[in-house]
């Protein structure tokens, strides 16, 4: 999983027509943690912290050239001889992942150590969300499964009822950036570079140089990819899977990860089932093998069909995280109205 793949997120960037300036570097210490890619010259990784941008190089030194697959001590995998039909299996480890020159135990460690303090970012992230009464959705799926579309017809159906910021996350550009804000909703933009996914510390300074309503919703429209996505909370109150019906019923079974994290499933391009062979029951029985508990709404963002459904339940959401704040925010008036009284009566029950 990417925890371990070194995939650059050093170069993420953050923009966004209508974005304020952040609050310096976050109010919370954003700092982080995460392995580099391995050397090329030697196939042993290494990690560095980094807090501004000073690095702090910490290499292995162990490293063996001796070695035939050019890999430090320890590998990780094992070569099926003479198997040819039963090729090789790189997650059955502990780690559940391969890394050249890393042991599982090392693998294991680092991710522990990425996702916790992921973690700790999406916490601060959620209480931000919950302040402001927003519900926030994690749009997560594989490139072109209709992502966007599906965001532009929310918008349409949607902003003159509730208010709706979007985050979008892509590799590079602000193309989708900008079809959100021409169908009438605040974007910002975040570009990951070599990244394959958002994470919760992009998420909380985009969230620093937005302007969130009071019970609105926020659509964040993730990195197109099936895997990296479902490790990383991002503070939202739910992964929304997108599948087309032009990738296959298989891809549940194919990407467990991302359909295990998800609440929902959207099959999305319905409109093109009598082009494609696509068996939507076998869809189904596939993401609930993987997640008992998962959702599935099916609709065609292009025709309409199925879109009342969406739409219902990301009202519902967002009525309940209204209610869930205003609630919230009249136990804390009878609680400093309860102080009050006290102090007006010489400090009793104080």
């Amino acid at each position: 999983m990417c925890t371990v793949c070194g995939c650059g997120q050093d170069s993420a960037s953050v923009a966004g027509a209508g974005a304020r300036p952040s609050r310096g570097e976050h109010e919370q210490e954003h700092r982080h943690t995460h392995p580099n890619e391995p050397q090329r010259d030697s196939g042993c990784g290494h990690s560095h912290d980094h807090g501004e941008h000073g690095h702090d190089h910490r290499h292995d030194p162990s490293h063996d050239p001796e070695n035939d697959h050019g890999h430090c001590p320890d590998p990780v995998h094992t070569h099926a001889r003479g198997t040819r039909e039963r090729g090789l299996h790189y997650g059955a480890g502990l780690a559940g992942v391969h890394v050249a020159g890393l042991s599982q135990e090392r693998i294991v460690q680092i991710e522990l150590d990425i996702l916790g303090k992921n973690d700790g970012f999406a916490a601060r992230n959620r209480e931000v969300l919950a302040a402001h009464g927003t519900f926030a959705l994690n749009l997560v799926s594989s490139p072109g499964s209709g992502k966007t579309m599906l965001l532009v017809r929310s918008i349409e159906a949607l902003r003159a009822r509730l208010a709706i910021a979007v985050i979008e996350g892509d590799q590079q550009t602000s193309n989708d950036a900008e079809r959100i804000r021409a169908a009438g909703a605040p974007a910002l933009q975040i570009n990951t570079g070599k990244g394959c996914h958002l994470d919760a510390h992009m998420v909380g300074h985009a969230l620093d140089r937005m302007r969130l309503a009071n019970g609105g919703v926020l659509f964040i429209e993730n990195v197109g990819n099936l895997v990296c996505p479902a490790a990383f909370d991002l503070g939202e109150a739910h992964k929304v899977a997108i599948l087309s019906v032009t990738e296959g019923e298989d891809k549940p079974l194919k990407y467990p990860d991302m359909f295990q994290a998800a609440s929902v499933m959207v099959l999305s391009k319905i409109d093109l089932l009598p082009h494609v062979e696509f068996d939507v029951a076998a869809c189904v029985a596939a993401a609930r093998r993987v997640n008992p508990a998962i959702e599935v709404m099916q609709l065609s963002a292009r025709t309409g069909q199925g879109m009342p459904e969406w739409l219902a339940w990301v009202e519902a959401g967002a009525r309940a995280a209204a209610v869930s704040r205003d609630d919230e925010l009249a136990t804390l008036r009878a609680r400093v109205a309860g102080r009050e009284a006290g102090l007006a009566n010489g400090g009793e029950g104080l």
